[in-house]
């Protein structure tokens, strides 16, 4: 019996260390095996069609402007137009007449000529498209529309500048990708967040080398959207949440990102990975506020999702419309020698470089457990404003518009028209801050699976070694 023991027990330990040896060769196994990313289609250039990447067209001493979409972002964008040179507003159009009517007294009141009016039909703002004397079709409506918008002007031969997100679906993207190449058109996504001064000067130090290499940064959209659902027309905005799940609005905090990392400008995004939380707070908001009952929704409560470029460096992006919490957009570069962060606490770490002790009086200040003191974050700011601040900021902060930024945005738009100099934003920028989207959906619903970023400018962006916003000499 004691010899049957003993031979049980040895057996048992031999399986027993069979069975760790397995599961550890599996174990490397798994950890050595490369994950490919879901595969994501590129379709080829057509035939005789050529990137837009630094587009340079002829300069247009006055730029004609067809406004479509006067619900919520589009009369606002109408009152900064007014503030700006160089701009004749030919045409105003939404599908109501009232809405139509109230923008035509922002002109009136400015002493501006009166603009020719399109309501009342879909379709009235193909009309506005089709006038011969518009040169640039500003596009404010639901993003359900864009596409379609965007490609009819361009294909009439119109720039055009669409409010975000400018596309929903990879299609889509292609699609206004195409028709941008094909008449070689300027097709502008109206991101605001890129203005904002913090953004713009840490931009700056970015593009001085402040920070030394930026290796990672952190963006997203958290705001609590209950106080503004109901003003979005047949709740399209809290339906699209309801049927769509992912980052369905990640140009806000991704658009300062991209341009510090030079996406497309000498790098790219590569692959994504994203998760999300069950959809809490929203259902229980339509169930107690709106009387839905049993209510589905999609999208989570939050979405997290990380990028890696080609060049190795990563992007954060968190989207929250529904938690109780403070508005954020996280904002954060990580360099070699440095960090910048706007939320919640904005400010800058520095190590003490040469390049650093010479930005600063105080080089004690330069520390790395701490941000710089306040005196001396404005004296950073101060010293590397950046120059379209430099030009602009002061009427910005007059004209208003979330702080300025959008009256910045706007500027931008016509001074680079105005002047034939590539547009700040481009095509390229729309599909890829846009189709986060669809790309997250996809890990998403493949237990967050990487999912392969396509590369929109097929191959283009090797050609830029960097960002660069152009100024006329």
């Amino acid at each position: 019996m004691k010899t049957f023991r003993l031979t049980m027990l040895a057996l048992g330990l031999v399986s027993c260390l069979s069975l760790g040896t397995t599961l550890s060769a599996q174990r490397t196994k798994a950890t050595t095996a490369k994950r490919t990313p879901i595969q994501t289609i590129t379709p080829k250039r057509p035939a005789g069609q050529r990137d837009v990447l630094g587009l340079r067209l002829a300069p247009m001493p006055v730029v004609r402007v067809g406004f479509i979409g006067l619900g919520m972002r589009g009369p606002s964008a109408v009152e900064r137009f007014v503030h700006l040179e160089g701009v004749e507003i030919k045409a105003l159009c939404d599908l109501h007449p009232d809405r139509v009517e109230k923008a035509a007294k922002i002109l009136t009141k400015a002493g501006l000529p009166e603009a020719a009016t399109y309501s009342g039909e879909e379709t009235a703002w193909k009309a506005l498209c089709d006038r011969p004397d518009i040169d640039l079709v500003y596009i404010a409506t639901d993003w359900a529309r864009h596409t379609e918008m965007m490609i009819y002007a361009m294909n009439k031969g119109k720039h055009v500048a669409c409010e975000v997100p400018a596309v929903t679906t990879l299609k889509e993207a292609w699609d206004v990708i195409n028709t941008a190449e094909r008449t070689q058109r300027h097709c502008m996504m109206l991101e605001n967040c890129v203005y904002d001064f913090f953004e713009l000067t840490t931009l700056n130090m970015a593009q001085q080398g402040l920070f030394g290499d930026v290796l990672s940064a952190k963006g997203a959209y958290i705001h609590n959207l209950e106080p503004f659902w109901k003003y979005y027309e047949g709740n399209w905005r809290l339906k699209f949440n309801q049927e769509y799940r992912g980052d369905v609005y990640a140009t806000h905090g991704l658009g300062p990102a991209c341009w510090a990392l030079n996406i497309h400008r000498g790098d790219r995004m590569d692959y994504l990975v994203s998760m999300d939380v069950p959809a809490t707070t929203l259902p229980r908001f339509m169930e107690r506020q709106m009387g839905v009952k049993n209510p589905q929704v999609k999208n989570g409560e939050m979405t997290h999702t990380l990028i890696k470029t080609a060049k190795g460096k990563t992007i954060y992006l968190e989207h929250n419309v529904t938690s109780y919490r403070p508005y954020s957009r996280l904002y954060q570069l990580v360099g070699t020698d440095g960090f910048a962060e706007k939320y919640p606490v904005e400010g800058y770490c520095l190590r003490p470089t040469e390049q650093a002790k010479d930005a600063v009086p105080n080089h004690e200040d330069l520390k790395s457990h701490d941000f710089v003191s306040e005196a001396t974050k404005v004296e950073l700011m101060k010293k590397y404003e950046h120059p379209i601040q430099k030009e602009i900021a002061e009427k910005a902060k007059q004209v208003g518009g979330h702080g300025g930024m959008d009256f910045i945005m706007d500027y931008r738009l016509i001074y680079c028209l105005r002047n034939g100099l590539p547009l700040d934003m481009d095509v390229y920028d729309l599909a890829e801050w846009s189709t986060i989207g669809e790309l997250t959906r996809i890990s998403l619903e493949n237990s967050s699976s990487p999912v392969a970023v396509p590369d929109f400018t097929r191959g283009a962006w090797k050609r830029l070694p960097a960002l660069q916003l152009h100024f006329a000499k």
